[in-house]
This record gives C-alpha cells, sequence and structure tokens, in this order.
C-alpha cells in the first residue's frame, strides 16, 4: 500500500534532524522518490511533508488558474515560497529548516501523523490535541467516506489438493 499509516514519535536531534519513520520510508519508495517538499501548513502549526510525485500533483491545479490573477498568485506564494526539497540521509533523517521547526513550535521531540498522501510533523502534545479533536468533530458532524464503486466479483476461491475441503474420490459416492 502507497500510504503513509500511523503516528510515529521521535525524536529532533541538536543539529535539527528527524528520523523519518521506517514505515514511512518504505511508503516514499512506493511512490518513487526519496525528494520530500516540506513546508509549513496554513491551516495547521505543524510541517505538510509530501512526496514530490504528490505535491506536483497537489498543484498542478494551479495551471487551471488564470496565471495573472490575484488567487493564482496568492496559492502559489502559499504553497512554494516556504517549500523546501529534501532527501533523507543514509539513515533516513532529514534536516528540518528552522522556519519550519519554529512554525510547528518543535523542541526536542516530535509526533509525525500519516495521513495516506502526506505526512505532518508536529510538536507531540499539539498533534495529540490535533488527533481527539478531528476525532471530535466527525463524530459530531457524522462523517463517513462515500462507498467506494462496486468491484468485480472475487473468484470463488479453489480448494488446494489435499485440503479438508477438497473431496477425494472415496469421499465423492
Amino acid at each position: 500500500m502507497t500510504q503513509f499509516l500511523g503516528t510515529h514519535f521521535g525524536k529532533l536531534d541538536r543539529k535539527g534532524r528527524i528520523s523519518v519513520p521506517a514505515p514511512f520510508r518504505s511508503a516514499l519508495q512506493r511512490f518513487g522518490s526519496d525528494i520530500l517538499i516540506l513546508r509549513p501548513s496554513h491551516r495547521l502549526p505543524c510541517i505538510e511533508v509530501h512526496p514530490e510525485s504528490e505535491f506536483q500533483r497537489l498543484t498542478s491545479g494551479l495551471q487551471q488558474l488564470d496565471a495573472f490573477s490575484d488567487q493564482q498568485d496568492d496559492l502559489a506564494t502559499a504553497l512554494f515560497t516556504e517549500a523546501h526539497a529534501l532527501q533523507p540521509d543514509g539513515e533516513g533523517r532529514l534536516v528540518l529548516p528552522e522556519p519550519l521547526v519554529a512554525h510547528a513550535g518543535l523542541t526536542d521531540a516530535v509526533a509525525c501523523l500519516g495521513l495516506g498522501s502526506l505526512f505532518q510533523i508536529w510538536e507531540p502534545e499539539a498533534a495529540k490535541r490535533r488527533i481527539a479533536e478531528a476525532r471530535m468533530r466527525v463524530r459530531e458532524r457524522g462523517m463517513t467516506l462515500p462507498a467506494p464503486p462496486p468491484s468485480a466479483p472475487l473468484a470463488p476461491a479453489t480448494p488446494a489438493a489435499n485440503s479438508p475441503l477438497t473431496p477425494t474420490p472415496r469421499d465423492v459416492p
């Protein structure tokens, strides 16, 4: 599965490095690139981390806007001006740029929250509050996902030879 899943806690060292959680490194390989785009969330006090291909997909919608409109200019400014393209080192560590560390209020510990096609880096207590608030809003609003389209029916399983479900000649009348 090519998704970032789970919540992982780690350290921010004196050099401003974090270790990308191993499950996230595995997912990153499946995205086809080890380049990550880090940017401050414009809604929350955290760092958004996108695989390069996903960030390109996300920002491709800008091409549909008038190149000289305020909307295009504002969105491009918000998305690109504080973004950093980084590659984990051989041990899976990233050096977080100081402005991003300050935006997220990070000190010596971090929480990495998997959100499917991206992950976020939070101060751990703020991350716990965010998770609790999101759960509460989902419950209060009765949110759910639309049903996926029906898939092709599964083929009946064929019993393996010599399994208890496979009739043998002596079992058949």
